[in-house]
């Protein structure tokens, strides 16, 4: 059995404040909808200096001391797409938005209201829910299956 697989690894952070949270309304067809930040880890790169670089550039904020809160994964074309899951309410500078989409700030009470991508509210479950770790799109008869842990 083989040990190594291919691996696209990335990064997301819930950027929050004051019960709001930082969300990117984001344009691209394969996730479109409001979201959490975020993008790919370069090779070489630390997984944490990802995410201080990916914040940078997609909202314009410098955030510090981002947590680990969780990691989400699914099968891609005979490997894994892996996705690691940060939150901070540390952060300067001043929100701008990216070519990615733009960028605003919820309160937590609006956060059933707006057109979230389809998998939003499960992730943030994971995000908060310190009894969870893990998102993951499991392959069944055809169709996504999510398994939370």
């Amino acid at each position: 059995m083989e040990k190594t697989e291919r691996v696209e690894l990335t990064v997301l952070c819930l950027i929050h404040k004051n019960g709001r949270y930082l969300l990117q309304d984001r344009v691209k067809e394969d996730w479109r909808g409001f979201t959490l930040p975020g993008g790919h880890i370069e090779p070489g790169e630390s997984i944490v200096d990802a995410v201080i670089r990916e914040m940078k550039e997609e909202t314009g904020l410098t955030i510090r001391n981002p947590q680990l809160c969780g990691v989400k994964q699914f099968p891609i074309n005979g490997g894994r797409y892996l996705v690691f899951l940060f939150c901070t309410e540390e952060f300067s500078g001043e929100v701008r938005s990216s070519t990615e989409g733009q960028m605003y700030w919820i309160p937590h009470s609006e956060l059933a209201r707006i057109p979230a991508v389809k998998d939003f509210e499960m992730l943030l479950q994971v995000m908060l829910d310190d009894r969870l770790s893990e998102f993951q799109y499991v392959p069944d008869n055809g169709e996504w299956k999510v398994v939370l842990h």
